[in-house]
């Protein structure tokens, strides 16, 4: 068995910034997959860019808006999910607290739907700020496991989730997260090995250098079988307050020869999915 890693820009479509960053780090071949927002305003227009480069992004099921960003408004309309005015919360803790099994499904459904509708045909599917995995309040893993296995895809759910936490789960989540892994194989949904990214903050890391090095760590430690790295390459401009010094830093890393360097040393080969 050998070492392989998917490299994913996270949140295309999100805002222009953002957007144009990752189509040319696409273009580049500098990341090797990328995920779609598809409740943003943008979401035509990103996925008509990168349908030029020939990728097929993968569906980022989005169930919060984006602190810093006009709110977006779900797909699918479901009372659960939304603000009285209609659009989704920016805090994923207030998803977590109301959201029905059944309106979170309708509406990745509804997104599913507006990607092949468009002639998009994604093979996998992730959780925009993690909320299907049940780390701000009710899980969902169970429901989109199920209804991955019914649209035939692979699902952002790591074996080994302690390198995306930072260390060993709570035993609540470690007790779903077994169950859910069980019940990945059981479905034969793929899922990748582990996950990565980055959970500081700017100030936390205090340098590029510190950030370059956290992921030099984690690419050392990555284990047999694929896993993911995922960042969230962008401008500053793009992004407010100190996030996006971080999304500029990683942008810059994808580009850096110093990683590239990394990636050659360890051996380790870079993959567009842990599914094939």
């Amino acid at each position: 068995m050998t070492r392989r890693v998917v490299i994913t820009a996270d949140d295309l479509g999100r805002e222009p910034g953002t957007t144009e960053v990752i189509a040319a780090l696409l273009a580049e071949g500098q990341v090797s997959a990328t995920t779609l927002i598809s409740v943003s305003p943008l979401a035509e227009q990103a996925a008509n860019h990168v349908r030029r480069l020939g990728v097929v992004p993968r569906l980022h099921v989005t169930l919060t808006s984006e602190h810093g960003l006009p709110r977006w408004r779900p797909l699918d309309g479901a009372a659960s999910l939304v603000d009285p005015d209609g659009t989704l919360s920016d805090d994923p803790f207030v998803l977590g607290a109301r959201g029905e099994a059944r309106e979170v499904i309708g509406e990745a459904d509804a997104q599913l739907r507006w990607m092949r509708d468009r002639g998009l045909a994604p093979v996998a599917a992730d959780s925009h700020a993690g909320t299907l995995y049940g780390l701000h309040g009710r899980s969902w893993l169970t429901q989109a496991l199920e209804w991955c296995a019914r649209h035939g895809l692979a699902f952002r759910l790591p074996r080994d989730a302690e390198p995306y936490v930072g260390g060993p789960l709570p035993p609540r989540l470690a007790a779903e997260h077994a169950k859910a892994v069980a019940l990945a194989d059981a479905l034969g949904v793929a899922i990748p090995q582990t996950i990565a990214t980055n959970r500081r903050t700017a100030h936390e890391l205090g340098t590029y250098q510190q950030l370059r090095d956290d992921y030099l760590r984690r690419l050392a430690a990555l284990p047999e079988g694929t896993s993911e790295l995922f960042l969230h390459p962008s401008r500053e401009d793009a992004v407010r307050g100190p996030d996006g010094i971080v999304r500029v830093w990683e942008a810059r890393l994808l580009r850096d020869p110093v990683w590239h360097d990394a990636l050659e040393k360890e051996g380790v080969e870079v993959v567009g999915g842990w599914w094939t």
